[in-house]
């Protein structure tokens, strides 16, 4: 088994701005950072619940074994 190391916060977003920055260039990068979430933001509970409704079990299953 592969033992995973998280990045912290501040490596974690370099990295990731300068992924966006290679694929999309400074202005895309930009506009995509501007973006406003839609729909406004659910709370993590509600979010895993709404999920949970809508989940054919029988399905995931089969998916994930």
């Amino acid at each position: 088994m592969r033992k995973t190391t998280l990045l912290n916060e501040e490596q974690l977003i370099k990295k990731a701005v300068a992924a966006l920055l290679e694929k999309l260039g400074p202005i895309e990068s930009s506009r995509f950072l501007a973006l406003p979430f839609s729909g406004g933001r659910l709370d993590s509970v509600r979010r895993h619940q709404r999920w949970q409704e809508e989940l054919d079990k029988d399905n995931f299953f089969d998916q994930v074994f």
